[in-house]
């Protein structure tokens, strides 16, 4: 039998979870919410359904349809601004009792196998058969709706997707005739070019946060060179293969090219390099890049161009990560579940999925064409060349209890060698509790 994790420790591995969004947003509801279709049967009696959701302009006309369109006939839902770090601490107190605060919860592809393993996500297949057609659900990206089920089944309805995007700095590309990078050698070659004929001493912004953004690099390179964390078939993990080795040492072969405290950067630091000069490429989550079209926010908006990143080493798979973010119900609510599921699935309809854009990238298939936005070409490239989710329980407690070591090798305060050791025996510890 599993034994259950003390609240602390699941506060642990929420507080430190990869897949953030992009930014404070605008309050909820708010006047610009877009008006989607959301009838069903009124309750006997008044009911009140509080939402969770951190702000980000990929979220909020999401979460502002529902709350605009869906407060009527007796139901009236809430929802406070939050940023992702207070949601994160609010999503691990709602789950640990009895009872929680919130009947709706924003959640994303990583934990919802931790939750579902443990009983504190409402499974929804029933739902999708009884509702699905009305809502449309058919038109929901298979992949999406696979990465936020655990155990074939699904737990949360698919909202939206961020990948990874490379922007770069076109005019420079031009002057001085560099062409996007497909490998981190061809990236280390052009920022080593830009770094000596460009004029920028440190071309390249990646957001290696010590305490979160650093562990999804190194996961996005472990990727692309083909390895999970643990091996799909064995249940063995990783990471003292040659691939765990080589992707730290692709990782650290970049830092000559980024800012000397690169390790204290998270996306909206990377924004500002862009913003202002400093830097003239960067690979950064898709809903980062919006920002950066916005002559509000920077002389070179103009100037930016945008590409899928780059392999690792060559092939098919980036260096990417796909984040799918949706809409769950928690096991613990009191409100009646299949009301709150109609409530959902309105949220992800094709008024609110289109409004999203370019903010989103949307479940709702068709939402994302060429002309969509400068960046949506390499949306769609990359979101097909990432590699598979691994939907464990396990995945989201190695990576947060492996992060402090994978911001020690890469800053070079540990070897190569003893980070690999000491993540293999944290992973083969935690995969064991769930091998008993």
């Amino acid at each position: 039998m599993r034994a259950r994790r003390p609240v602390a420790t699941a506060l642990a591995v929420v507080m430190a979870l990869l897949l953030a969004g992009c930014g404070a947003g605008s309050r909820t509801p708010a006047a610009t919410a877009t008006l989607v279709p959301c009838d069903f049967p009124p309750p006997r009696e008044s009911v009140d359904v509080n939402v969770l959701a951190y702000n980000s302009s990929a979220i909020d006309p999401f979460t502002n349809s529902m709350v605009r369109s869906c407060s009527k006939d007796g139901v009236t839902l809430h929802h406070e601004p939050i940023d992702y770090a207070g949601q994160s601490q609010k999503t691990v107190a709602t789950l640990a009792g009895r009872y929680g605060t919130y009947d709706v919860l924003e959640t994303y592809g990583l934990v919802v196998p931790q939750y579902a393993s443990s009983g504190k996500l409402h499974p929804l297949d029933d739902l999708v058969d009884r509702h699905g057609e009305r809502f449309g659900l058919h038109q929901l990206n298979p992949e999406m709706r696979e990465a936020l089920s655990y155990g074939g089944e699904l737990y949360a309805i698919p909202m939206q997707a961020q990948m990874f995007v490379m922007a770069y700095r076109e005019d420079v590309f031009d002057r001085l005739g560099l062409r996007p990078p497909r490998t981190f050698a061809e990236l280390r070659d052009v920022a080593a070019r830009i770094q000596r004929d460009g004029g920028i001493r440190y071309p390249l912004a990646l957001p290696l946060l010590a305490s979160s953004d650093i562990a999804t690099a190194y996961d996005a390179a472990l990727g692309s060179l083909g390895t999970d964390y643990v091996d799909r078939e064995t249940g063995r993990p990783n990471f003292d293969t040659p691939q765990a080795a080589e992707a730290f040492e692709q990782l650290r072969s970049l830092l000559p090219y980024m800012d000397p405290q690169v390790t204290t950067f998270a996306q909206p630091a990377v924004q500002q390099q862009m913003y202002n000069g400093s830097a003239a490429m960067s690979i950064m989550f898709s809903g980062r890049m919006k920002d950066l079209t916005e002559p509000e926010n920077s002389r070179f908006a103009a100037d930016f161009a945008f590409a899928p990143p780059p392999s690792v080493a060559g092939g098919d798979v980036l260096y990417n990560t796909l984040s799918v973010d949706g809409w769950a119900i928690p096991e613990n609510t009191d409100v009646d579940k299949d009301l709150l599921f109609q409530l959902i699935s309105a949220a992800v309809g094709p008024e609110s999925s289109k409004a999203a854009v370019p903010g989103a990238f949307p479940a709702r298939e068709g939402m994302v064409g060429p002309d969509s936005s400068p960046f949506a070409e390499a949306q769609l490239e990359s979101v097909g060349k990432a590699s598979p989710p691994e939907p464990y329980p396990w995945t989201s407690r190695i990576s947060t209890a492996t992060t402090p070591i994978v911001a020690d090798v890469i800053s070079g305060r540990t070897s190569v060698r003893d980070g690999q050791r000491r993540m293999q025996e944290i992973a083969t510890a935690i995969v064991a509790e769930y091998r008993r």
